[in-house]
């Protein structure tokens, strides 16, 4: 089926599927060049709509089959998108799943629109990876070439070499969420494979140390990996989607 298109106000062309149903909305945040075909904002879609519930999954800008192009791209562009879908196409309670880069989005949407948020779910989360994953494993030769060229381009085990912007780092630095207060007033569950390549299991543990939330929960999962995505993975999703969203409305 086709998406529906958001324009947003930042002049950026959304692409979207919302399924109707009661609240709250489950928003799947998907990862760093990934995009909501993927195998978990499927399956949470027909998870979704089994139980009547509304669900939202949708492509940032630079991703699948929205508008621009990834290199031009960066968290807080990302984090815009976010908030014009969430914004424009959810009502009431919603449900942030994210995974990978979508779980940094979901904190980030977690500060802007705390009052919305009934739960949250994260799968492999990887808040402030432009800093403690980019900036932080640079040579320096790749340093100086992200200074004189603006760009420098890294291979990676799930995708194509992609390449990472001097405007992705600084503005990554703009939206850290491990470095000052993250309060979550309400159900969290993290979850994390113990052979995930990409995000360590002391990301999932610094998260869960650094966050001030009286409800959160951390499942390693031993050999996962980073797709997190067979079929046990799946319904531990489901699981926890459907704990955090309690009894529905």
């Amino acid at each position: 089926m086709a998406p529906q298109y958001l324009d947003t106000a930042e002049g950026r062309r959304i692409a979207y599927h919302k399924t109707e149903g009661q609240g709250p909305c489950v928003v799947f945040l998907g990862g760093l060049k990934s995009d909501m075909e993927g195998t978990k904002a499927l399956f949470l879609e027909d998870w979704a709509k089994a139980r009547g519930q509304a669900f939202l999954r949708f492509d940032y800008s630079g991703h699948g089959e929205s508008s621009g192009q990834f290199e031009e791209g960066c968290i807080g562009d990302w984090h815009e998108d976010t908030l014009a879908a969430v914004d424009a196409l959810t009502e009431g309670e919603i449900v942030p799943v994210g995974s990978s880069m979508g779980g940094w989005q979901a904190l980030l949407l977690a500060k802007a629109r705390e009052a919305r948020i009934r739960g949250m779910v994260t799968i492999a989360a990887a808040p402030d990876f432009t800093e403690d994953g980019y900036w932080a494993n640079f040579t320096d030769a790749q340093k100086a070439e992200l200074d004189t060229r603006g760009r420098v381009e890294l291979p990676s085990d799930y995708m194509e070499p992609y390449v990472v912007t001097k405007r992705m780092v600084e503005n990554g630095r703009q939206n850290l969420v491990l470095r000052s207060d993250l309060d979550l007033p309400f159900p969290v569950r993290c979850l994390q494979g113990t052979d995930d390549s990409a995000v360590s299991t002391e990301t999932a543990l610094r998260l869960l140390d650094h966050a001030s939330c009286a409800d959160m929960r951390l499942t390693l999962v031993k050999d996962a990996d980073h797709r997190f995505s067979d079929p046990a993975c799946l319904e531990l999703i489901a699981a926890a989607v459907a704990d955090v969203c309690g009894d529905m409305e």
